[in-house]
């Protein structure tokens, strides 16, 4: 495979900085079935963290070139124990857009609609103002459970109250 150029790798590692590594190279090394695993995982995501757990750099920096060779892929990145592998899937296509659907007819779309979600709060409150609205204004606290005075009947006399001079 080609070396990359500074600028794609530089766009691979920053899209490599929040995976998660998918293989982990064990005290074995690259066995056969080390290598199938990361062959697989560079088919399903093109983009792969591998976990080494020996100490040595050596053998890591080794175990790179080996991986980078045999898997036919290139080196992103090696951040200590973890080594980040890149090969564009040639099998995977880019979706195509697709394509505009015809325009249904305006009664279809108005009966398709769901209804929108209610907020249960929000409906309480414009209850409580409208039943506010109707009774005449806002009450202050406890208004509302006192009825308003009534009118003086017709042959009830008003009474005064006295007045401090």
């Amino acid at each position: 495979m080609n070396p990359l150029s500074p600028t794609e790798r530089r766009a691979l590692r920053a899209k490599a900085h929040h995976l998660e590594p998918v293989v982990i190279v064990g005290h074995h090394g690259l066995t056969p079935a080390v290598l199938h695993e990361i062959d697989l995982a560079l088919l399903a995501h093109d983009l792969v963290k591998v976990r080494v757990l020996g100490d040595d750099r050596e053998a890591r920096a080794a175990m790179l070139t080996q991986v980078c060779a045999t898997l036919d892929c290139a080196a992103v990145q090696q951040v200590g124990k973890v080594l980040v592998l890149w090969r564009p899937n040639p099998e995977r296509k880019k979706k195509a857009p697709k394509e505009a659907e015809p325009a249904k007819p305006a009664r279809a779309r108005k009966q398709s609609k769901k209804p929108a979600k209610v907020d249960v709060v929000r409906e309480r409150r414009r209850r409580k103002q409208a039943d506010d609205a109707m009774s005449g204004g806002r009450q202050r606290r406890g208004a509302g459970r006192v009825a308003p005075p009534s009118p003086p009947a017709e042959g009830e006399a008003r009474t005064r109250r006295r007045t401090r001079s």
